[in-house]
């Protein structure tokens, strides 16, 4: 059987990230995270060292993936499964501002994954629909790169794991890290390593 091969690369710096603002106004990348993404790419530009070849790649709708990718020198397939949390009304608000008018709910939100007292998606909700994808993409047996939200990333790290899903608190994803999981059908193994030089 053929291995499946699975780069998550989070999106470039965007306003909205850089403020500690919850997702949901689909801000494309600031210029700091334009140029952070550009030069990646050329610091590789063969993306073999740090993508590697694929057979595709996919995105989230959002801009600031969809810019990433095409930095890279990638043409994204919009993927919505990769899509980031759906912050309801909390969409856009500082985690501040949160804190400071609904302190209670941001607490609830923040220790138990079940709760989404902003009216849109909870942790597990998030979990449910990007499980189920990198579920899908375990035995499909090709090379793929999904360049997606953080919080996205931290979930299907936590998933392909098996951990309990309040351990996404535990794993940190800077923008335009790139994180590598393989199979070889049965279960997700995480990848860790220098890029290739050759």
């Amino acid at each position: 059987m053929t291995g499946t091969s699975l780069r998550l690369v989070a999106h470039g710096h965007t306003t909205a990230l850089r403020r500690a603002r919850f997702g949901g106004t689909d801000d494309g990348l600031d210029e700091g995270g334009l140029r952070a993404a550009l030069a990646q790419a050329r610091a590789d530009p063969d993306r073999r060292g740090h993508l590697g070849v694929s057979d595709t790649c996919l995105s989230s709708p959002a801009a600031a993936a969809r810019q990433t990718a095409t930095a890279f020198g990638l043409l994204p397939t919009i993927e919505t499964a990769l899509a980031d949390c759906d912050y309801g009304d909390w969409s856009g608000r500082s985690l501040e501002e949160i804190a400071g008018s609904q302190p209670q709910s941001l607490r609830d939100w923040l220790s138990a994954p079940d709760s989404a007292p902003h009216g849109g998606e909870s942790v597990t909700a998030v979990r449910d629909r990007v499980g189920s994808w990198l579920d899908e993409q375990r035995g499909a047996g090709r090379r793929v790169v999904a360049v997606t939200h953080p919080l996205v990333i931290r979930i299907a790290v936590v998933h392909a794991l098996g951990l309990p899903t309040a351990t996404y608190r535990q794993v940190d994803v800077e923008p335009l890290a790139i994180v590598r999981l393989t199979s070889q059908g049965t279960r997700w193994q995480l990848r860790l390593g220098a890029p290739r030089t050759a």
